[in-house]
């Protein structure tokens, strides 16, 4: 009776000991005796107790926050920048025997990688092209952890904190910069405004009646406005008859 006992006893050890169940997205490293035999999964894995030992591999996509570093841009600028990477295991085997960590050690070479890339870059360039920073970064990563059997996915900077001085001067650059397009953009519509008034002039010469023909308009204009007093232009080539000196008519008289 007790032997059975321990038979049935030893027999669910067994089992619970040798029998694994990997989820679709794991995979376990076998090690025999500490030698590596790879990778299997996902199902229904048999190991021998004592003498194998398996270490799961979570092969999903990993997101990990790089936390806030503190940098000093290429043109003296103090900032603090924080990202986010995703990467995911592409070998079990390597994440598990070649690093010791995988995640911390991805993590650490991320935050040194942000350090690095956004310190040799210009505060101007981080601002306006975050899509190259964050390529580069990219780039950087996936050659490093290559040998881990890690594949960087992307990287994305999140947010870039400027000091209160750093603001208040973008600010004020910004403004000026408005300024400067308002003034050239008055300057480039008075041009325009002179050089259609010229073309106007000079076709108004060439056609007299044209000249005759804005008074009238300007007239109807001025009619539909309900005013009291309406102001009638006049040619001044209407007067020019009464205007003419009388010096020959006095000659005749001498």
């Amino acid at each position: 009776m007790y032997t059975l006992i321990a038979i049935v006893v030893l027999g669910i050890f067994f089992l619970s000991s040798a029998i694994r169940i990997l989820n679709e997205y794991e995979r376990g490293v076998i090690f025999r005796l500490g030698r590596v035999l790879g990778a299997k999964g996902p199902g229904l894995i048999i190991l021998i107790p004592i003498i194998d030992k398996m270490v799961k591999v979570d092969l999903r996509t990993v997101t990990m926050d790089v936390p806030a570093q503190d940098v000093i841009t290429r043109d003296n600028v103090s900032v603090k920048v924080n990202a986010v990477v995703y990467f995911r295991v592409m070998d079990a085997v390597k994440a598990t025997v070649e690093v010791q960590n995988y995640l911390y050690a991805t993590s650490q070479l991320a935050q040194t990688t942000l350090r690095s890339v956004c310190g040799q870059a210009e505060l101007d360039k981080i601002l306006s092209e975050r899509e190259k920073v964050n390529t580069e970064i990219q780039e950087i990563l996936d050659m490093h952890t290559d040998p881990w059997g890690i594949k960087v996915v992307t990287v994305e900077v999140k947010q870039i904190d400027l000091p209160q001085e750093m603001q208040r001067a973008m600010a004020k650059q910004a403004e000026a910069e408005r300024e400067r397009r308002a003034k050239v953009i008055n300057a480039e519509g008075e041009y325009q405004a002179a050089t259609r008034l010229a073309e106007a002039a000079i076709i108004i010469g060439d056609h007299p009646i044209a000249l005759q023909l804005r008074y009238l308009q300007t007239l109807r204009e001025v009619a539909m406005e309900n005013n009291s007093t309406t102001l009638f232009p006049i040619p001044i080539d209407l007067f020019k008859p009464f205007l003419k000196p009388s010096g020959g008519t006095e000659g005749d008289k001498g």
